[in-house]
């Protein structure tokens, strides 16, 4: 057991709700030189106690082909997460359904030329490829990393929304992340193409570092995610705000968060983001290994279901599976 395991195992706790069926649908796989994770690990956090039926994979650079054209080195990553999905489906390594999407990326400034990528992606995994995941955080300031290729205003690029428009033609979704003062940008993207399923990731990325501080961001941010809300084509996923770029600290701490600890300190953006969008565009999202920086997988659906203690039965059903089941069109 490495440093980390051992700080994560200080705090454990049973499953509540053990028997309500998960979705997870946000999870990456990744050979790092410090950090690896794979069908074992993810097998290892989903068999924490919670009903997780299916998974959905989504976009970290893994596997890019070594070689060949550079806009097509992406779907090696769809045909190396397929080949993860095959072994899960072998029923070997339980029911659970690893990787039953697959979400990867292409580069939207192709323009309408980024259709032989999808394409592409599409033959790689036929029955599992669902949509791309074109990252766009950049900010201003120092101390904030800007992701390769990214630059003001990308979203409204012309090359971007004709990017995007292939999308539709194919029936396949976006999923979106960026930094929270961005928001705004993919409403203006949701408006212009109406008929593209948008996946809002972690929350908008609302940020607790350099300039930014939680308290002070909160009001405007709420405003954003309202305006947001009013594009029927956009989803979001309630997650990935224990990363450290959000500012809570949690990996400093001698002990890990406990369930009632994460979801006191969260559970505003949790409920809000369910108020403006509605459980059926709402779905709980691990977003591991990246948020096991901070807590264990365990503990993150237990705070997901104490945040959930007050809705309907029905609406569970939606936040915990139903809307990922829709969304990337996965059954189990």
């Amino acid at each position: 057991m490495n440093q980390h395991a051992e700080w994560l195992a200080k705090v454990t706790e049973p499953a509540l709700a053990p028997e309500l069926p998960i979705i997870d649908p946000h999870h990456h796989l990744w050979d790092h030189p410090d950090s690896r994770y794979f069908l074992d690990q993810l097998l290892e956090d989903t068999n924490s106690g919670h009903n997780v039926v299916a998974t959905v994979f989504v976009q970290c650079g893994a596997m890019y082909r070594a070689d060949g054209p550079l806009h097509l080195r992406p779907v090696g990553e769809t045909e190396f997460v397929n080949g993860v999905a095959a072994q899960s489906a072998s029923g070997i390594y339980g029911s659970m359904r690893a990787c039953a999407g697959i979400v990867s990326h292409a580069d939207l400034m192709l323009g309408a030329e980024v259709g032989e990528v999808l394409d592409a992606h599409l033959a790689a995994a036929p029955a599992r490829f669902r949509g791309i995941r074109h990252i766009t955080a950049w900010d201003p300031h120092d101390g904030i990393r800007n992701f390769e290729g990214t630059f003001a205003g990308m979203m409204a690029d012309k090359r971007f929304i004709d990017g995007a428009k292939q999308l539709v033609k194919r029936g396949m979704s976006f999923d979106a992340f960026f930094y929270h003062p961005q928001i705004p940008e993919l409403t203006a993207l949701a408006r212009a193409v109406p008929d593209l399923v948008i996946v809002l990731d972690h929350f908008g990325g609302p940020l607790g570092i350099g300039p930014y501080k939680q308290a002070e961001i909160f009001a405007q941010w709420k405003q954003d995610m309202a305006d947001l809300a009013k594009c029927p084509n956009v989803n979001v996923k309630l997650g990935g705000i224990n990363m450290p770029i959000s500012g809570f600290g949690w990996h400093k701490r001698d002990l890990p968060p406990t369930s009632v600890a994460l979801a006191t300190a969260t559970r505003d953006y949790y409920l809000h983001t369910i108020d403006c969008f509605g459980p059926g565009r709402c779905m709980f999202e691990s977003n591991f290994p990246v948020d096991k920086l901070s807590c264990s997988y365990g503990v993150l659906w237990n705070a997901f279901k104490r945040i959930a203690a007050d809705f309907s039965a029905s609406e569970k059903a939606a936040l915990f599976a139903g809307c990922a089941a829709r969304v990337y069109r996965v059954s189990v």
